[in-house]
């Protein structure tokens, strides 16, 4: 699967890793919408959930931005949005918090889903806290990808959003 990038560049770039994927041609960067290629989208505000269903794409995309910027507005791009399901952040910056993913885990997350575990092993190679993603995802992502569509995605992700609530 090819992943793109739509790249705002509003943050510090020694810790952007959708550069870093960049620099390893593991992803390529886009400075405008109009430049980033038709795929699946990964969006936060998205009405469906990613599912293994969407594995017919061949290009996912990401939107690097900071998270302060990350409003509905900056993910108008063409393709199918899906937003990814609760996972929790492993990077350094959002350690342990749900949803709060940099464009790598993203990545990682919604290739795991797709069925592709290696690639995303891969893309998380080039970060010294990338497999701790996975280690704190292990189950979720299991789940995730057993599921046949976005609602089954959806069923699993509220017994883990249940579960923090009973926290």
């Amino acid at each position: 699967m090819d992943l793109h990038v739509r790249y705002e560049g509003d943050d510090d770039p020694k810790k952007c890793t959708a550069r870093k994927l960049a620099r390893f041609d593991m992803a390529e960067l886009h400075r405008s919408a109009r430049a980033t290629p038709f795929g699946l989208v990964l969006n936060p505000h998205a009405d469906t959930a990613l599912s293994p269903a969407d594995a017919e794409y061949s290009t996912l995309v990401a939107l690097d931005c900071s998270w302060e910027t990350a409003g509905r507005a900056m993910f108008e791009m063409a393709g199918e949005h899906r937003a990814l399901p609760f996972l929790v952040a492993a990077n350094p910056v959002n350690y342990g918090t749900p949803f709060e993913l940099n464009t790598a885990e993203a990545f990682a997350g919604a290739l795991c889903i797709l069925g592709e575990r290696e690639h995303a092993e891969r893309v998380l190679s080039k970060f010294t806290w990338g497999h701790t993603f996975l280690e704190l995802n292990e189950e979720p992502l299991r789940r995730y990808a057993a599921c046949a569509d976005s609602s089954e995605v959806v069923e699993v992700q509220q017994e883990y959003l249940d579960a923090g609530e009973d926290a």
